[in-house]
């Protein structure tokens, strides 16, 4: 399988005033700025990507900053496809379509469980921030700060982290019918670990979504006082099959 990667010169806030208005707009999923996203990346949802914006939204909402990019996980695809994809906001550009893995209790090549809890093994739903890179035992690894109590506040304490892992490779996919799995990291392929986490280090957004009712419904980051987020959260998980 041959993966979109594209290497842009980071994006810079130029068109911040730009895009604030947008991200702000009350219903998100048919906003031109999800059209432009939507056009570079086709194979990602465009309600997944609609739910990522209006996190994005309320995040603006709550007084953060409008991050450079935009990186968006879809644990309701299977492990064999790729499922994470890097926007650069300011150009609405695709930077990266990449593999990434799921924790080891969260399932097997379909995601189906998911935890905030220490030593789970679980993958986390919700939206991130990222912080700082660093090297540890799983090589250039970065931090992620998450943003929704109750959902994956503890990922720091987790030590729930992007990082390159053999696990994530073409070739273990044909030998065993997925990819390996993590302690509940979103791991990913070596060789782009490194560019990618520059990329998005130091205060990006990250949405990693999965049609679970929990969460949409109660997400902090996806309620009705922020643009009736709610309303279309919910809405998902009947379009959405569990595995």
């Amino acid at each position: 399988m041959s993966l979109v990667r594209v290497l842009l010169i980071p994006a810079t806030l130029a068109l911040t005033a730009t895009l604030i208005p947008s991200l702000r707009a009350q219903s998100l999923v048919d906003t031109p700025l999800v059209d432009r996203l939507a056009r570079t990346a086709p194979k990602l949802d465009r309600k997944v990507l609609g739910l990522a914006t209006q996190a994005l939204s309320c995040s603006l909402r709550r007084g953060d900053r409008l991050p450079p990019t935009l990186s968006v996980i879809d644990y309701s695809r299977p492990s064999t496809q790729p499922r994470l994809w890097v926007f650069d906001l300011a150009q609405s550009r695709l930077l990266f379509e990449e593999w990434v893995a799921h924790g080891r209790n969260t399932g097997e090549n379909l995601a189906s469980k998911f935890s905030n809890r220490n030593g789970s093994f679980m993958s986390s739903l919700g939206a991130f921030r990222t912080q700082e890179s660093y090297v540890g035992n799983n090589g250039y690894s970065l931090r992620l700060e998450g943003l929704e109590p109750g959902y994956n506040d503890q990922a720091r304490s987790r030590a729930i982290v992007m990082h390159g892992a053999p696990y994530v490779s073409e070739v273990l996919i044909r030998q065993q019918g997925r990819l390996g799995r993590s302690l509940g990291c979103p791991a990913v392929r070596q060789s782009v670990a490194k560019p990618l986490i520059d990329t998005i280090r130091g205060g990006s957004f990250v949405f990693a979504y999965y049609p679970d009712q929990d969460w949409l419904r109660h997400s902090r980051l996806l309620t009705t006082d922020c643009g009736g987020a709610g309303v279309t959260a919910a809405s998902t998980a009947s379009v959405h099959s569990s595995p």
